[in-house]
């Protein structure tokens, strides 16, 4: 493994109690400080699994996962989570939401209220603080959870399909918003997704999961510049990767 990676897989194993077959098997792959990672495969490959261990909701059966160069069963607070539903508390402020990973940390509420308004502008919520869930777009309320996840402090983000419910025209846009704020903030992100075009646009790197259990991930390196548009997934070597990573999850979807 490289001596900059933040994240680390070591030789991993897990299995479900109850189940037969294991769903990793002596998996190791890193991310570095700064990437943007896509983790692509078929639906019930795994890939929320490798969430949960990462950040200690399971624990491996063999193997490590660090994050930072600690183990991330007691290195928690070194990954933030956001999870595919924006799960909003509809009783609360917009700001109050925001907030939550802060008053977590044991931040008194209006020192996490200050601390959110700091940053409301930056991620496009200016004016929407004393909204409530049900007053936002899907696209929003997205910006909100994001926000809330960011305020986690950790360097690490992992984004479960943020976008997958929101209608092709907010996604879009919201891949924009979210790769802006990628670049601005240096954090490494790792994100699950089904869309290959949505992993192309945003990625430094995609992992590709062809197998169960997971024991290998495809590597395929983006190639293209941080400073990118959409225009560039027209490139004829973009297309072509495409096309390749298409044909490999066809290959390999399990049914």
């Amino acid at each position: 493994m490289k001596s900059n990676s933040i994240l680390e897989f070591y030789d991993v194993s897990f299995t479900y109690p109850g189940d037969k077959q294991a769903v990793i098997q002596n998996l190791s792959f890193a991310a570095e400080q700064g990437e943007f990672i896509s983790i692509i495969g078929p639906s019930g490959c795994g890939k929320s699994t490798l969430f949960r261990l990462l950040t200690g909701l399971e624990e491996t059966i063999e193997g490590e996962i660090t994050l930072d160069g600690a183990p991330a069963v007691k290195n928690r607070g070194a990954a933030g989570y956001m999870p595919q539903q924006d799960l909003l508390l509809p009783w609360r402020t917009i700001a109050e939401n925001a907030a939550i990973s802060l008053e977590c940390q044991g931040m008194k509420k209006r020192d996490a209220y200050e601390k959110v308004s700091e940053f409301l502008e930056i991620f496009g919520l200016k004016g929407y603080e004393k909204k409530y869930p049900k007053d936002l777009s899907g696209g929003m309320r997205q910006r909100v959870s994001f926000l809330r996840t960011f305020l986690t402090g950790a360097d690490v983000l992992l984004l479960d399909e943020p976008f997958s419910a929101l209608d092709a025209i907010t996604k879009l846009r919201m891949q924009e918003w979210l790769y802006k704020q990628w670049s601005k903030w240096n954090k490494t992100i790792v994100f699950i997704t089904h869309d290959v075009e949505e992993a192309l646009f945003l990625s430094s790197r995609i992992l590709v999961i062809t197998e169960k259990p997971i024991q290998k991930l495809r590597e395929f390196t983006v190639p293209l510049p941080k400073e990118r548009t959409r225009n560039d997934l027209s490139k004829m070597e973009l297309v072509q990767m495409k096309q390749s990573l298409i044909e490999l999850l066809k290959e390999k979807v399990m049914v």
